[in-house]
């Protein structure tokens, strides 16, 4: 299966920007689709993630209220909605899927694909 992550660039402090991504090679049927970010010089953290089947999601404490994960089973594509974006929100995101119970989601061992990242700056 292969990841593409979208939807990334520069936008303001207060603003909006979906992401999106795609699976190719496969479906994400079966899987769990997580988000994940880093920032310079820091680890990469998690961010939301979903089950494809199902759709029950979770999310960071520092973006919930803000930032929405959801799929459309038509297009095979998982998106996240930042809203209220803030300036430490800069990073680069990547999108990537596996199998594991809802505890493991946040943890990047659980993820067997990932995408290439998509930055997103914000600027104050």
């Amino acid at each position: 299966v292969q990841l593409q992550a979208s939807g990334g660039g520069l936008v303001q402090a207060g603003g909006s920007l979906r992401l999106s991504c795609v699976a190719s090679g496969g479906t994400f049927s079966g899987y769990v689709v997580g988000w994940f970010r880093q920032a310079p010089g820091k680890e990469r953290e998690f961010v939301s993630a979903i089950r494809w089947s199902g759709g029950n999601t979770v999310a960071a404490d520092s973006v919930k209220g803000r930032f929405t994960v959801s799929k459309d089973s038509a297009k095979n594509t998982v998106y996240l909605q930042m809203n209220s974006v803030k300036p430490e929100d800069t990073a680069v995101y990547y999108c990537a899927t596996g199998r594991g119970i809802l505890s493991t989601w946040s943890q990047q061992r659980s993820y067997l694909y990932w995408g290439q990242g998509t930055q997103v700056t914000v600027s104050s």
